[in-house]
């Protein structure tokens, strides 16, 4: 059953802009070590950066109800399989935010699609509950 779907359009230019004005600052403040790591290993890092900024984005509105704030951002961490799929890992505070939208009995799963096209990156989440065996 489908709990929350989310999306988020980011300019990458906004991003780098924002990479060369306030650097590592930034990037701290955003993003979790792992999802720097991956994205300083890639040629045109912006993107990724920008990648992964449209993610958090697009998981916190699946995540939100009608009563819920915000969340930190490095709370929610775009991680790859080892296929290279981008996934979710939820952290303190958006992980408890999506148990407490899961009916009795079910898990949350969150599904995320990211894409890009200089100069826009965008992702697509959908939270799910999927019933406990």
């Amino acid at each position: 059953m489908i709990i929350g779907i989310g999306t988020d359009l980011c300019d990458i230019r906004r991003i780098e802009k924002s990479i060369e004005t306030y650097g590592d600052r930034f990037k701290t403040k955003i993003f979790t070590q792992a999802e720097r790591d991956y994205c300083e290993s890639k040629s045109g890092s912006g993107a990724f950066y920008a990648k992964r900024w449209a993610a958090k984005e697009a998981v916190a509105k699946a995540l939100a109800g009608p009563k819920t704030k915000s969340l930190s951002w490095q709370d929610v961490e775009v991680i790859n399989d080892p296929s290279g799929r981008p996934t979710v890992k939820l952290h303190r505070g958006a992980l408890a935010r999506m148990e407490s939208r899961m009916p009795e009995g079910h898990k949350g799963e969150i599904h995320l699609s990211l894409t890009d096209d200089y100069p826009y990156a965008q992702a697509f989440a959908m939270l799910e509950a999927l019933k406990e065996n």
